[in-house]
């Protein structure tokens, strides 16, 4: 039986190991455009549980332990990949919540959980991906699960189950096939549960690869976990009495409370004693105080849960330090919009949103970063935008870590944020501006142009690292030498008949110049009846964002 400690030590094990090897599965990507890169966001998601499970001691039940994985991994979920990482432990958790230790049965049934959790979250699960080979796993898992109930055999075989599925991944998707790889988000899983295996049949914890700057020292948990000890006893009792005619000497009264408490403060006067006592049985203090007098009813006695105020105050703490606490609701809609580039952060913040998450291509922001922008929104209602398909299902777990009513648009680029918060209107309900904002940004087409970040055979083109992609609604359409062709291309490709609008919106990597340079010749190629403009979005990745309504 595996208990909370190896458990433990077998997520941070797997965190360090997918951590040195993440460069190895990020080049598994065959797509040729800079993205998240499914190793890092699989290496930032697992390496949040790292500092929290430290902590734990070598007592901790198994559930206690994969239930803080779970929560961390959650929260630091970025990218497809990462969410669904993620969910597959807390599915894991799930299935350990409330015991001591586990067995292979266990085990089995809790990976399922996680495994169904997974697929339930992508709305079309594709096969010879990640969900592919945790979901073979675990049917293994259940199938061995009923002829052994040793840990190692039960792990040795299931990881062996893994391996396999993940090398038929290159022949489950062409574009696996034609590069020749196997799929990276299955690589992930894959090297993680290896890791985990590793420490549960007698292993080493990993250690990492490149030396890591120290941790640094969280002064709050520390000054919380002080302040936690000297809680001694459960209740602060105070009140205050009349004094009897012949009322003893209140110094007896104070020589008891502190045989049944601490922190004990008296005073009295001619007619009054007022008592403050720390202390588990207030009822005897207050029954002793009868002994020298009577209750006043202003102020009445009081006695308070000492440990609840202070789970109150560590939480409202936790929350402020985390940038947690809710803001008080003063409208009844705002929006957190994410964007990368001091030109787009500021056309959305514009446009009336209230919190802008710094990222998108290459950085994509974790659900805890979407998390912290809604809740800090002083809105009864937020709509979040995520402008990149890869941050979708982030912004979509962050819904369920909050009261707050939240809603997701399925925004995949930024000219499709832009439109939809164009489109809404302050006057409308909840359902309506969903309606309208969703028909105004699916009437978008977006144009990117950037370069390839690898070789690549890719849907038919022979790429080479450093070559001009122009993109097509997310496709890649064709490559070109020169990014000022390759931008006129794009924009006749994406006008239409009813084409109304050009909006050229150029990155970092562009200057002003070159842009006007550019918006002058897409002018004289395409109608007049087409207004064409030029935002400068100092976005990073992309060259240009093209947007065409």
């Amino acid at each position: 039986m595996i208990n909370g400690s190896l458990f433990r030590d077998a997520v941070i094990s797997a965190a360090i190991t997918i951590n040195n090897r993440r460069r190895e599965v990020d080049e598994l990507n065959v797509y040729p455009v800079p993205d998240g890169d499914t190793g890092t966001n699989m290496s930032m998601t697992a390496g949040n549980a790292v500092a929290e499970l430290k902590l734990m001691p070598d007592n901790v039940p198994i559930g206690e332990a994969a239930s803080a994985a779970a929560s961390a991994f959650l929260r630091g979920a970025r990218g497809n990949s990462g969410v669904i990482l993620s969910l597959i432990f807390r599915g894991i958790s799930k299935g350990l919540a409330g015991l001591n230790e586990a067995g292979p049965e266990q085990f089995a049934n809790a990976l399922a959980l996680g495994v169904d959790a997974a697929y339930k979250a992508v709305m079309k699960p594709s096969e010879g991906t990640i969900l592919t080979v945790s979901r073979c796993t675990a049917e293994k898992a259940k199938e061995i699960a009923l002829s052994t109930n040793d840990d190692g055999v039960f792990w040795t075989e299931i990881c062996a189950e893994a391996a396999a599925v993940l090398e038929k991944t290159t022949d489950m998707l062409p574009q696996l096939k034609k590069a020749g790889v196997v799929d990276a988000g299955g690589m992930g899983f894959t090297i993680i549960i290896t890791a985990m295996k590793d420490v549960f049949c007698g292993g080493d914890i990993a250690e990492p690869a490149e030396k890591q700057s120290a941790e640094p020292v969280d002064t709050f948990k520390s000054a919380v976990s002080q302040y936690d000890t000297e809680i001694t006893y459960t209740y602060c009792t105070e009140f205050m009495l009349r004094k009897k005619e012949n009322c003893p000497d209140p110094f007896k009264l104070r020589a008891y409370l502190e045989t049944i408490g601490d922190c004990v403060v008296l005073v009295d006067d001619e007619k009054i004693i007022k008592v403050h006592v720390h202390t588990d049985n207030p009822g005897k203090a207050l029954q002793k105080g009868l002994e020298f007098g009577w209750f006043i009813n202003d102020p009445r006695p009081k006695i308070e849960n000492m440990r609840i105020q202070h789970e109150n105050k560590v939480k409202e703490a936790e929350q402020l330090e985390a940038g947690l606490a809710e803001a008080e609701p003063e409208k009844e809609f705002g929006f957190v919009a994410v964007a990368a580039g001091h030109g787009l952060e500021a056309m959305f913040t514009d446009l009336g949103a209230d919190v802008v998450v710094k990222g998108g291509q290459t950085m994509n922001p974790s659900t805890d970063d979407i998390l912290r922008a809604i809740v800090s929104v002083p809105a009864e209602t937020v709509f979040v935008l995520p402008n990149n398909k890869n941050i979708i299902m982030a912004a979509e777990q962050a819904v369920k870590l909050t009261a707050k009513k939240v809603c997701v648009l399925q925004t995949r680029t930024i000219p499709q944020g832009i439109s939809a918060m164009m489109a809404f209107d302050d006057t409308l309900s909840l359902a309506d501006n969903r309606i309208a904002m969703t028909k105004a940004f699916e009437r978008v087409s977006t144009g990117l142009i950037t370069f390839a970040a690898r070789d690549s055979e890719f849907e038919g083109h022979s790429i080479k690292e450093g070559e001009i992609l122009a993109l097509d609604n997310g496709k890649l359409s064709f490559t070109e030498k020169d990014i000022r062709k390759a931008a006129l291309k794009l924009v006749r490709k994406l006008v239409r008949s009813d084409t109304s609008y050009v909006t050229l919106i150029y990155g970092a990597d562009v200057t002003e110049e070159n842009a006007a340079q550019l918006k002058e010749l897409i002018e004289s190629k395409i109608s007049d009846k087409i207004d064409v403009m030029m935002v400068g979005g100092g976005q990073p990745v992309y060259y240009y964002i093209i947007s065409v309504e």
